[in-house]
């Protein structure tokens, strides 16, 4: 009793004190922490069974009938019943995709042109859903762009870029971002793998 009766006759100084010391977090809860303070929805999964099933949620969460794959091999995740698999995408089209890595100091996805073609992020949909692994997660973007470069055979890919924001209703004033918004409404479903 006598600890909560400390904690709670700290001075202001004091509980600045206590919100300004460094937290070490594991890489997963890092990213995590940072993916759900900028708005992003995450799923974790343990078996491909649960990506099935709560891919199966967002589309009836969302009322979404139709979607656009970038990446194919993802098709297994969809039943044909559920849903519509567009050969190009729309503007109110849902789009689903793998990533080449999620950042953890800051909670962003990288994708290149592996997952992207030539298509600009801005050029996109509004709403995600990204299929990634917890082997694909690495400390900063440097790791990340290291980790395109070692997995790249022959040459490497292009339109590298990062969802940077996860609510399109938010405005940055950075100044590096001026008309270039890459917000997406997104979903990440993420597989247990190591």
């Amino acid at each position: 009793m006598n600890f909560f009766k400390k904690l709670l006759n700290l001075s202001t100084n004091e509980k600045e004190e206590i919100k300004k010391q460094e937290v070490n977090l594991s890489l997963d809860d890092l990213f995590v922490h940072n993916f759900l303070e900028k708005g992003g929805k995450f799923l974790y999964c343990i078996q491909k069974e649960e990506v099935v099933a709560n891919l199966e949620k967002v589309l009836k969460e969302n009322n979404w009938k139709e979607i656009h794959l970038l990446d194919h091999s993802l098709k297994s995740f969809f039943k044909s019943e559920d849903v519509h698999i567009l050969e190009k995408h729309q503007t109110e089209t849902p789009i689903v995709t793998s990533c080449e890595h999620l950042i953890a100091d800051n909670g962003d996805i990288l994708f290149s042109s592996r997952q992207l073609s030539s298509t600009k992020l801005t050029d996109y949909p509004d709403n995600f859903i990204v299929f990634a692994k917890t082997s694909q997660l690495v400390k900063d973007t440097g790791q990340g762009l290291t980790g395109i470069k070692v997995n790249s055979t022959g040459a490497l890919p292009t339109n590298i870029s990062a969802i940077k924001r996860y609510n399109i209703d938010i405005s940055s004033d950075n100044f590096l971002n001026y008309g270039n918004s890459n917000s997406k409404n997104l979903y990440l479903l993420l597989l247990e793998d190591l």
